[in-house]
């Protein structure tokens, strides 16, 4: 477990700061109408780490807001439940996300929790993602559509990643003035480590 975490890792290293948009963080757990959860994002997206709350506006809803110094990896999400069975569950999330290449995120996952619970990670989630993302207007002030897949897992209470591809089938500059443009194969790349902090207060019965 050590070395596969230690080699994920090391490719956030060495792809940090390659690209140029961002995307919502994730919070594998079923929302509690009323229950605000936090915590922060260290991407490859943001030089930064972004600072998030997930607040549960029902028992199949929830809305997400994120806050990047400087503003970059800023925006606001809302998560739907689709479909729940067992230890199974569908979302659909819609994302808007503040970066140079600025973009809209609609994102399908599914979710499944582990058959046995420990005490290290009493969620045991992991999930994969189907995702259409669009970028009105980039850096070099043209359009771009990319779709992909991603996949993620929560490791611990406190820790989790994601990582992700999202590619634009078109012919553009991939860059602009230094940096990577709306059509750079390194903006559709996304690695996101997401570190839980918990609820903001008990939920009252």
């Amino acid at each position: 477990m050590m070395k596969r975490n230690l080699i994920i890792f090391l490719i956030a290293i060495i792809l940090w700061g390659s690209g140029c948009a961002s995307h919502p963080p994730v919070f594998p757990q079923m929302p509690e109408k009323g229950v605000t959860n936090m915590g922060f994002t260290f991407s490859v997206e943001n030089l930064i780490p972004v600072i998030w709350a997930r607040h549960g506006l029902g028992q199949y809803t929830d809305l997400g807001i994120r806050v990047g110094i400087p503003l970059s990896g800023t925006g606001i999400d809302l998560n739907r439940v689709l479909f729940k069975r067992d230890r199974k569950w569908d979302v659909f999330n819609v994302a808007y996300n503040l970066a140079p290449n600025s973009s809209f995120d609609f994102t399908y996952y599914k979710f499944k929790g582990a058959k046995q619970i420990t005490k290290k990670n009493p969620f045991g989630v992991a999930w994969t993602g189907y995702r259409c993302m669009l970028i009105p207007k980039g850096v070099s002030g043209g359009q771009s559509v990319r779709f992909g897949m991603l996949y993620g897992r929560r490791l611990s209470t406190k820790w989790g990643f994601e990582v992700g591809y999202f590619h634009d089938f078109s012919d553009g500059n991939p860059s602009y003035e230094g940096l990577p443009s709306e059509y750079s194969r390194s903006t559709g790349f996304s690695l996101q480590f997401f570190m839980y902090l918990g609820p903001t207060k008990k939920k009252k019965k």
